[in-house]
């Protein structure tokens, strides 16, 4: 009873994490989208700026030496041209995939700066939606299925332990007879086998 108490609790931590699942993607994305716009206009003007001067953005970038600052420039620049190139292909992603499809799409649900900002704002609510209630079954499921396989790997080693041991056997097509002690005062009379564990009450 104990362990399928523990299983339920893992499951129902399961149902209630993984069903608000569907309204976090949705709020990720909303708020990506303003990531992405917001990178759009930064590289937009420096590709700008580097057009004006007969650049690619190549050629741009590799013009910010010579100075520290310069230099510095150029990282932050590189970095964030590579942000922009992930945040804007996580964002047609999950603009393409429906609420359930987001579930097997925690990758692109990783920019620790967009998921901080949602999380802060996140409130949990009711799962009114089918996709609500479909997660909701299968952290049920997988939150059950999780907890049985831990506390299984936990207890396996103490029921080894309690298991009584076996006592060992004679080996098959081995028999040992009684021994039978013959008196010394009377080799005369037959010998008379003594079994262990029965008793022999004397004639009076």
């Amino acid at each position: 009873m104990i362990l399928r108490a523990l299983a339920l609790c893992g499951g129902l931590a399961g149902a209630s994490g993984l069903s608000q699942y569907p309204e976090f993607s949705q709020q990720y994305l909303q708020r990506l989208a303003g990531q992405v716009d917001a990178l759009d206009v930064v590289v937009a003007d420096f590709e700008a700026s580097a057009f004006r001067a007969g650049l690619t953005r190549s050629q741009a970038l590799a013009e910010l030496t010579g100075t520290p600052f310069l230099s510095d420039r150029q990282a932050d620049m590189r970095r964030t041209f590579r942000r922009h190139a992930v945040l804007t292909d996580n964002l047609a992603a999950l603009r393409d995939a429906s609420p359930l499809g987001r579930i097997i799409m925690p990758q692109r649900i990783a920019d620790p700066a967009t998921f901080a900002a949602t999380w802060s704002d996140f409130r949990p609510a009711l799962p009114l939606t089918f996709a609500g209630l479909v997660s909701g079954f299968a952290g049920l499921a997988l939150g059950w299925a999780i907890v049985r396989m831990l506390l299984g790997l936990i207890l396996t080693p103490v029921r080894r332990t309690r298991m009584p041991r076996a006592h060992p056997r004679a080996p098959a097509g081995h028999r040992t007879e009684p021994v039978v002690a013959r008196p010394a005062a009377a080799p005369h009379v037959p010998p008379v086998p003594r079994l262990s564990g029965v008793r022999r009450d004397t004639p009076t």
